[in-house]
């Protein structure tokens, strides 16, 4: 017993020993991380380190977002540039192939594209998507393996419904430094531009030349109440207050110009009294010709003309505003019913509101409106007289059969040019303010400042006006052509 005693007593107190032991242990690992936790050298490495990696992290962010910012802005420029090119009506190429060529001549590669082109007989609408996966360099190490790049959009060209006056000056000033052979061969190229095979039933042009004043025609001139009192020529005196607004009136009385030559080249000469430019034109060929699609006909008109006597833009810029105006389209069918307009134009011209329409006036002159004279009535109030002022150039006769003292009591002067251009910058105002476009050509005028400001005030915008010389009236003209059939992104 005494020894089982002993044995247990040694084994309490091994266990008191280790008890005391392990006490130790614990007082010492205590203490030892108290101390590491006080311990602070190595912290700005720890986050130094972390630091680091954020911006690393950042910046490959940012070259992988730059990556993708540049594919991207090279598919954008590459489809710009290749819808633009498809949906030109002069391209003879399928639309889709042009699009897919100007991708694989880009030095793109891994792209996807889609391409979608509608089409009638006036427009072309090509809208184009492109998309490529730009591999990441950095992202994917917060998961992001490739960013997608994309690029879309559309172009159109469409040639909507046109309704174009051509005003063209032939005065005598024309007949210098070969103005009137360039202005018809510009006039000329605007017409083929506008007029082709796909847009001939869609582009109407008239054409009005115009002198002292400007011949409308039998068949428009007795469409109006006109108290006509000779058959020489069809020209129509206009008030100022016909000046104010578009449209015609056919209710109103107009009374009919007078028909006479102002002057003469050769008023002096015995075989020079015979009338050869009449203040108003009487060739069938200078009459207004309204809304016309023939290519061949306009050409032929414009090329016949020949530089007469006076300048009265005013009157011309009347008439071409007037035959864009709705109410004038019952003469438009009855010259269809005649013969001498297409059918296409039926219903021509259309509401101002039309939104498929697109009313313009082309305005050109190579120089500044006269003073404008008359015949006194008492010397121009019969049959007979009329013929002698048909027969006679005025300052022929004058200075020939009438006693220079007596010479001034046959004619006078209705308005001078100053009023001439009042009225023009009234009828400017009023086309403008009915939502016709306005285009105007100084033609080699640039030296005259105030004819240069009042062609430019005419013009809808100072874009639409263009001052030029010689040669360059035909690039005012396609400039012109070019903007009524623009071609625009419209995405």
């Amino acid at each position: 017993m005494s020894d089982k005693r002993n044995e247990c007593s040694e084994i309490s107190n091994g266990l008191g020993q280790n008890a005391g032991f392990l006490a130790q242990v614990k007082m010492r690992l205590a203490g030892r991380t108290r101390g590491f936790a006080r311990e602070e050298s190595g912290t700005m490495l720890i986050f130094g380190l972390t630091i680091f990696m954020m911006v690393l992290v950042a910046t490959g962010m940012a070259i992988d977002f730059m990556r993708h910012e540049n594919m991207r802005s090279r598919l954008q420029a590459t489809l710009d540039r290749a819808v633009l090119a498809a949906a030109d009506l002069d391209q003879t190429n399928d639309p889709q192939e042009v699009v897919e060529d100007y991708f694989a001549k880009s030095g793109l590669s891994g792209y996807d594209l889609t391409v979608d082109v509608t089409e009638g007989l006036n427009f072309r609408t090509v809208r184009a998507d492109a998309s490529s996966q730009v591999d990441s360099m950095f992202l994917n190490m917060v998961g992001i393996g490739s960013l997608d790049a994309p690029a879309g959009g559309a172009a159109e060209e469409r040639i909507n419904q046109v309704e174009i006056s051509l005003v063209l000056d032939i005065s005598g000033s024309m007949d210098d430094r070969d103005k009137l052979e360039n202005m018809q061969q510009a006039a000329n190229e605007f017409v083929d531009t506008l007029i082709t095979p796909d847009t001939k039933d869609l582009i109407s042009i008239s054409v009005i030349p115009y002198t002292g004043q400007t011949n409308a025609g039998e068949a428009l001139f007795d469409a109006l109440n006109v108290n006509q009192v000779h058959g020489y020529s069809h020209c129509v005196e206009f008030e100022a207050s016909d000046f104010t607004t578009v449209p015609l009136s056919f209710s109103k009385q107009y009374q009919q110009a007078q028909h006479f030559e102002y002057s003469s080249l050769y008023y002096g000469s015995s075989y020079g009294y015979r009338i050869q430019n009449p203040w108003c034109s009487d060739k069938s060929h200078e009459e207004i010709k309204l809304f016309q699609n023939d290519v061949n006909f306009l050409k032929n008109t414009i090329n016949q003309y020949q530089p007469r006597t006076a300048t009265g833009i005013h009157y011309a810029m009347k008439w071409g505003a007037a035959l864009l105006d709705p109410n004038m389209r019952p003469v438009v069918d009855a010259l269809i019913s005649s013969g001498d307009v297409d059918p296409a134009f039926s219903g021509r011209p259309v509401d101002y509101d039309d939104e498929e329409t697109v009313k313009v006036i082309v305005l050109m002159t190579d120089g500044m409106n006269v003073n404008q004279y008359r015949i006194k009535s008492w010397a121009y109030n019969s049959t007979s007289e009329r013929r002698q002022w048909n027969k006679y150039a005025l300052f022929y006769f004058l200075n020939n059969f009438v006693r220079w003292y007596d010479r001034n009591k046959f004619y006078y002067q209705k308005y001078g040019s100053v009023t001439a251009d009042n009225r023009l910058h009234d009828i400017c105002d009023a086309s403008n303010d009915a939502g016709i476009v306005v285009f105007s050509i100084g033609f080699e005028i640039s030296a005259n400042a105030y004819a240069s400001e009042v062609m430019s005030e005419c013009a809808t915008t100072d874009s639409h006006f263009y001052a030029v010389e010689g040669v360059e009236i035909s690039d005012a003209f396609g400039a012109i052509a070019k903007t009524i059939n623009q071609l625009r992104l419209i995405q």
